[in-house]
């Protein structure tokens, strides 16, 4: 985050980022999730869209709150979560875009930051026995660029979450699994290009072909 215009001194040429989660799980009703009293009929899922610490810390003294922008067919679709857990929750049936902004501490002298997500309801994969909880969840490191003088001490007094080297029940994302997608990434791209040069390497072969036929 680029700091805005402000009166408050600030540590020049400093950085220091937080981690975040952002995302959503959701369960199907069921005999284990039963279905909330007063929900509409159509409703066939329990959800909850969340801002977390990836090793479930508390982010309050850094973030003031957070505000959830859910579909206008929501009651008060505008939920402001003052205090933590950064959460909502609540039934539905479909499957949206919800807006989330995160205010920081007025110390911070930051602007909220803007993020979005899409509310995953069914697995990305269909096929077979659907899964009891279906999570989509992503990671984002909030970046304090110049932070002001106060800001700096609170970010130091207290030490951010670091992700730890393995996958495990409790930790959605690791180093292990930012090294695998790395190597998805290399992976896919290898393949893009190695299309690319036989798509070349084709044409090449069909402008021969053409000028022999028409020599």
């Amino acid at each position: 985050m680029a700091p805005p215009t402000t009166n408050s001194k600030r540590v020049k040429g400093i950085s220091i980022s937080r981690p975040i989660l952002y995302g959503n799980v959701a369960s199907p009703f069921s005999e284990k999730v039963e279905k909330p009293a007063g929900s509409p009929v159509d409703h066939t899922h329990l959800w909850t869209v969340f801002v977390r610490d990836p090793n479930g810390k508390d982010l309050s003294y850094f973030i003031k709150k957070v505000v959830f922008k859910l579909h206008d067919t929501y009651d008060s679709p505008t939920r402001s979560i003052e205090s933590p857990p950064f959460e909502v929750t609540e039934t539905g049936w479909g499957e949206f875009e919800i807006g989330i902004k995160i205010y920081f501490v007025s110390e911070s002298s930051e602007k909220n930051l803007s993020l979005f997500h899409h509310l995953k309801l069914h697995p990305f994969n269909r096929e077979g026995e659907p899964p009891a909880v279906v999570e989509s969840v992503l990671y984002e490191e909030v970046v304090f660029n110049e932070p002001t003088e106060k800001m700096f001490g609170i970010l130091t007094s207290t030490p951010g979450s670091l992700l730890p080297f393995k996958n495990d029940a409790e930790h959605k994302f690791s180093k292990e699994m930012e090294m695998q997608e790395l190597d998805r990434l290399k992976h896919a791209l290898s393949e893009v290009m190695k299309q690319v040069n036989e798509q070349r390497d084709r044409l090449v072969e069909l402008e021969k072909e053409k000028k022999e036929l028409t020599s």
